[in-house]
C-alpha cells in the first residue's frame, strides 16, 4: 500500500489565556501515516490533542511546526482556493450529525450542493445523490426530507453520504458515533467498514473509545498530552497494550460483570497513580 497521508513532526499551539500569556502547545511533534484504503484509529481522552490532529489535516487549525503531506504534496499552509480544491479528496464527518447539516435544506439539496459546485449538472448530481442514499442505506424518498425528520443514526448516514459525494480518497472522522446510542453505533460502524470495502476510501478515525476504534481500524495510534505514546495493529493495541496510558483506556471500557468491573476499576486506579508518578519524575528531569 502506498502512502496517502503523512503527518510529520506536527506541532500546534493555541493562544494563551490572558494578557501576555504564552501560547499553549497541544501537539508536540506528532508523526503518523495512513496508506490508501487504510483506517488509522487515533484514540485518547478529552484534551489529549487527538481532535487537533484531524483539524490540522483539514486546515482548520494552523500548525506551528511540522508538515502535513497528502500524496507527497505539502498541504500544511495552502491557500483557501487550494484548500477548496483539496475538498474533493479530503472530506470530514463530524461528531454531531444534526448541527453539521443545514436544517433548512432537504437531504437532496445537502448532498447535491457540493457536486453542483464542482461543475456537475443538476441531473447528474441528482443521479449521484440517489446512488449515495442507497449506499448508506437510506430510502429513496429521503431526498425530499429535512434533517429533523430523521433519527440521529439516519442523520449521521446523511453526513457520511455528503462526505462520500465527491468520491474522496480520505475521510477524517471526528468522534462520528459518540453522540449515538450503542445499537446505532454498531450499525454506523459497520457502514463505515462496508463503504471502505466498496470504495477503497481511507479513514483517519478519531475517538476516545478503544472499543470503537478496534471495530473499524487496521492500526491504532494512542495520543496522550499531545504525544503519540503507542502505535500498532488494532488487535495488539486494543488487546495487549504496552503503554500504561493505553492500559488505562482499555480498563475504562465498561463490562457486564460487576465483580470483574470492580477489579478493572481498581487496576485502572493503580495505573493512574503509577502514571502520575512517572509524569512528575519526567517533569522534574526536564526542570
Amino acid at each position: 500500500m502506498s502512502a496517502l497521508l503523512n503527518v510529520d513532526a506536527l506541532r500546534v499551539a493555541y493562544p494563551g489565556r490572558g494578557f501576555r500569556a504564552k501560547p499553549h502547545e497541544v501537539l508536540h511533534g506528532v508523526s503518523l501515516a495512513i496508506a490508501e484504503g487504510e483506517t488509522l484509529g487515533v484514540v485518547g481522552e478529552s484534551g489529549s490533542g487527538k481532535t487537533t490532529i484531524g483539524r490540522a489535516v483539514l486546515g482548520l487549525v494552523k500548525p506551528s511546526g511540522g508538515r502535513v503531506l497528502f500524496r507527497d504534496k505539502d498541504i500544511t499552509h495552502v491557500t483557501p482556493k487550494q484548500r477548496r480544491e483539496l475538498a474533493k479528496d479530503i472530506q470530514v464527518v463530524f461528531q454531531d450529525p444534526y448541527t453539521s447539516l443545514n436544517p433548512s435544506m432537504t437531504v437532496g439539496d445537502i448532498l447535491s450542493e457540493p457536486l453542483v459546485v464542482q461543475g456537475q449538472s443538476d441531473k447528474d448530481a441528482r443521479a449521484r445523490v440517489g446512488m449515495l442514499l442507497d449506499q448508506v442505506g437510506l430510502p429513496a424518498d429521503a431526498i425530499e426530507r429535512l434533517p429533523r425528520e430523521f433519527s440521529g443514526g439516519q442523520r449521521q448516514r446523511v453526513a457520511i453520504a455528503r462526505a462520500l459525494a465527491p468520491k474522496p480518497k480520505l475521510i477524517v472522522c471526528d468522534e462520528p458515533v459518540s453522540a449515538l446510542d450503542l445499537s446505532t453505533q454498531a450499525r454506523v460502524l459497520d457502514l463505515f467498514v462496508d463503504i471502505q470495502r466498496q470504495t477503497g476510501v481511507a479513514y483517519l478515525f478519531v475517538s476516545h473509545d478503544l472499543t470503537v476504534v478496534r471495530h473499524v481500524s487496521h492500526r491504532v495510534s494512542v495520543v496522550y498530552k499531545g504525544d503519540i505514546v503507542e502505535t500498532g495493529s488494532a488487535e495488539q493495541v486494543t488487546s495487549e497494550p504496552e503503554h500504561p496510558y493505553t492500559q488505562r483506556l482499555l480498563l475504562a471500557a465498561p463490562i457486564a460483570d460487576p465483580l470483574e468491573q470492580e477489579k478493572r476499576r481498581a487496576e485502572r486506579h493503580r495505573l493512574m497513580e503509577r502514571h502520575r508518578e512517572q509524569d512528575l519524575q519526567a517533569g522534574a528531569v526536564r526542570a
